[in-house]
């Protein structure tokens, strides 16, 4: 499908992504303060922060497994985000409890291991436009 072309009409929006944890109280605030979203439910079981324009869920799954890196099948997704500065916002994440994965694919990203062990990447605000 080109630009020109429209669009096929949503089955639905994307509303929340969610992430399964041992705990969620410690993914919740680390999310918090990597994106600047704020918590805003939050219980033993389940947590939701609130973005600009869908929502991050944390549910409980006390038996969770946390994906492995590189992938060998476990991993299911990875969030990509987006920072001015890539090695500022990369050791700000380890400082708030991340740890850089490891091996490191690339040199234009680093490659981050969240408290439950989700990766997730950060390359430079400016490759996206």
């Amino acid at each position: 499908m080109t630009t020109t072309e429209q669009s096929p009409t949503p089955v639905a929006r994307l509303a929340m992504l969610t992430f399964d944890a041992a705990e969620v109280e410690p993914l919740a605030r680390f999310w918090e303060a990597v994106l600047g979203w704020p918590v805003v439910a939050i219980t033993e079981d389940y947590a939701m922060l609130q973005g600009p324009s869908n929502a991050l869920g944390i549910g409980r799954i006390p038996d969770h497994v946390a994906p492995t890196w590189p992938d060998d099948g476990h991993k299911q997704f990875h969030l990509d985000l987006a920072a001015d500065d890539v090695e500022v916002a990369a050791q700000r994440c380890v400082e708030l409890g991340a740890v850089r994965a490891d091996p490191q694919p690339g040199e234009t990203w680093v490659v981050l291991l969240d408290p439950a062990g989700h990766p997730f990447c950060i390359s430079a605000a400016a490759n996206w436009g």
